[in-house]
């Protein structure tokens, strides 16, 4: 039996166990499954090294790991089940089962998880250090040069269709306050949704890099458009901006500090929001504000409703 068969076997497998604990009402192991596997194909799908699966087949394993996470941020939020059931996602198992020799249409309208490092749940406060890690490893090797992301366009998606009664969220990220706001190399922000628990409840979206600073601001001027009908976010569900920028000298893209804005303060027109020191805290538990400054997160809100 090939390697790429028994990697197949294996996302099947995981597949069938997450969809039974589903059945079965065990949601806290289902959720750790479909996770696992969102990560692994996702892996596959990043992965520049191989050969065993076309263009085309890496495309369908992504969208099969964005309706694991659809999935998964249903079982989070009891409000939102009617997003993505259990039954939907079961219609998906001939094709990770046959991927290799699937060639018909994907049964669901959705895009590919954006290219990016699907982290487990609790990982998020590890990354800053595996990234230092990671460089100090490489720093004597000219060859090992950690990945620059985003690209410079950004992997911001577009609006959902309006539904009648539903409301869409536009974000334009107008500015940040920075002391350091001239220093800071290939700033961007990552725009993402979370549960209490840190889950993630829509696909995570970088805007551009940002290429106007002005004293301590670094101004983006970019509309953000939420993937989820405001009515179908959960209880306790937050936006979060994590500012990144570059740092040659260690050589990877690090996180400088992070903003909220927690469902209440969804409401058309400006605001201003705090910022916090790394690592981010999706939880929001352990909180430090950046600095006494007054330097903050500037956004404008725009509310769609048909």
């Amino acid at each position: 039996m090939s390697d790429v068969t028994k990697t197949i076997q294996k996302w099947h497998a995981s597949f069938k166990k997450g969809t039974d604990f589903d059945s079965w009402g065990q949601l806290v192991e289902a959720i750790d499954e479909y996770q696992i596997l969102a990560r692994q194909l996702q892996k596959e799908v990043q992965s520049s090294n191989s050969s065993e699966f076309t263009e085309d087949q890496k495309k369908t394993l992504g969208k099969l790991a964005t309706c694991l996470e659809m999935r998964s941020a249903a079982l989070q939020c009891t409000q939102s089940q009617e997003d993505f059931k259990l039954e939907d996602l079961k219609k998906l198992e001939p094709i990770i089962k046959n991927i290799l020799t699937y060639n018909k249409g994907f049964p669901f309208d959705v895009q590919p998880v954006p290219l990016r490092k699907i982290l487990a749940p609790g990982e998020e406060e590890n990354l800053e250090v595996e990234e230092e890690e990671d460089a100090a490893a490489s720093a004597g090797s000219p060859e090992s040069f950690p990945s620059r992301v985003p690209a410079l366009q950004g992997t911001l998606l577009p609006r959902l269709p309006s539904e009648p009664g539903m409301t869409l969220i536009t974000i334009k990220i107008e500015k940040i306050g920075l002391k350091d706001a001239g220093q800071c190399i290939d700033p961007y922000i990552t725009v993402s949704v979370k549960d209490l628990n840190g889950i993630d409840l829509n696909p995570v979206q970088d805007t551009p890099v940002a290429t106007r600073k002005e004293d301590t601001y670094i101004h983006f001027g970019v509309d953000v458009e939420i993937q989820k009908h405001l009515e179908k976010l959960c209880k306790g569900a937050a936006i979060f901006f994590e500012f990144k920028h570059y740092k040659p000298k260690k050589r990877f893209t690090s996180t400088k500090c992070f903003a909220f804005m927690e469902m209440d303060e969804i409401k058309p027109g400006p605001i201003v929001i705090e910022l916090y020191k790394k690592p981010t805290d999706f939880k929001r538990k352990k909180l430090h504000l950046l600095t006494k400054k007054p330097l903050y997160l500037h956004l404008h809100q725009t509310l769609h409703k048909d």
